[in-house]
């Protein structure tokens, strides 16, 4: 254990890297198959953890590079009741797999011996379709449904956990309170249609409003994760009370909407500079934002252009 579940060290004002599209690095650049869009079977088998520790390795040389912090974001994702039943999975095999993907961070964390804070997060994902807002839960119902996975990642040595591309409120509000009963600090992440709006409709604004008011603010702070910056940088406006509670970036490289990303058959890696513009100018509105990383057709040579762009201001 680091001590880090206290006082989480991105909140201090530190730039910390964090890594890109998993997912859609693994099938398109390595040409691993991910059924369901799920990264944790790899875990099962020496092959996929080897994969997985290699798809690691380019992103910690660059925290290392930059002399950042680091955020090991774990691959479960997709490790919730639902999705692991679609693959074949029983609850008690999902509780080793969570517990199993912290272990790995954790040997990857002492190999990397940086001279910065590495910080290991528990991934929870949504319950659907993180595009689309359907089937939605109430906030009792969320936290039942999403609290095996939190209590497994709170028996390890994760420092938080992380809700990534949730797409409305109550589902953040569940996790949120699930992380609050296991006393770990949770990080939520939203992500927004090409209008700002969360795919429930909601403002982003009024969606964290309302996580905050239902939870005491007990989310460390909150996250943007699979949109492209155009999708959201008009809502963010400085002198807003809620943009202060920002405190990190996954975007995607693609302008593609949710909806004409579900149907690609191909992968649009935008352009990494480009992006590293757009991520330096949205940390020169709202400095706060020390977590950096990306999420879908971001690979390591996006994060190596934003590490550049955004470290320097740092």
């Amino acid at each position: 254990m680091t001590g880090y579940r206290r006082a989480l060290p991105q909140l201090n004002g530190q730039l910390f890297l964090t890594d890109g599209g998993m997912e859609t690095t693994l099938i398109f650049h390595q040409g691993i198959e991910l059924p369901e869009f799920a990264s944790f079977p790899l875990l099962s088998n020496a092959e996929g953890i080897a994969a997985l520790r290699a798809y690691f390795r380019p992103y910690t040389a660059l925290a290392r590079r930059f002399r950042a912090g680091f955020l090991l974001e774990s691959v479960t994702w997709r490790a919730n009741p639902d999705w692991a039943e679609k693959l074949g999975y029983s609850r008690e095999e999902l509780t080793r797999i969570n517990r199993t993907a912290i272990a790995m961070l954790e040997e990857i964390r002492e190999e990397m011996e940086h001279p910065y804070p590495v910080v290991i997060s528990g991934c929870v994902g949504p319950r659907g379709d993180g595009y689309v807002a359907s089937n939605r839960m109430s906030e009792k119902e969320a936290e039942g449904y999403h609290d095996d996975q939190v209590a497994a990642i709170a028996t390890t040595g994760a420092d938080m956990a992380s809700a990534m591309t949730l797409n409305y409120a109550e589902e953040a509000i569940g996790i949120a309170r699930a992380a609050k009963r296991h006393e770990m600090p949770v990080a939520i992440s939203f992500t927004v249609e090409t209008d700002g709006h969360l795919p429930s409709g909601q403002p982003l604004g009024e969606a964290i409003a309302q996580v905050d008011a239902a939870t005491s603010s007990y989310p460390s702070y909150y996250m943007l994760n699979c949109a492209h910056p155009e999708h959201f940088a008009g809502t963010l406006r400085e002198g807003k009370k809620w943009t202060g509670r920002l405190r990190g970036l996954r975007a995607n490289a693609s302008r593609r909407s949710h909806a004409e990303l579900n149907e690609s058959p191909d992968l649009d890696a935008g352009d990494p500079q480009e992006l590293a513009a757009q991520y330096a100018e949205l940390r020169r509105r709202l400095p706060q934002l020390t977590v950096l990383g990306g999420c879908c057709g971001t690979d390591h040579r996006h994060l190596e252009s934003i590490a550049e762009a955004c470290a320097q201001r740092a």
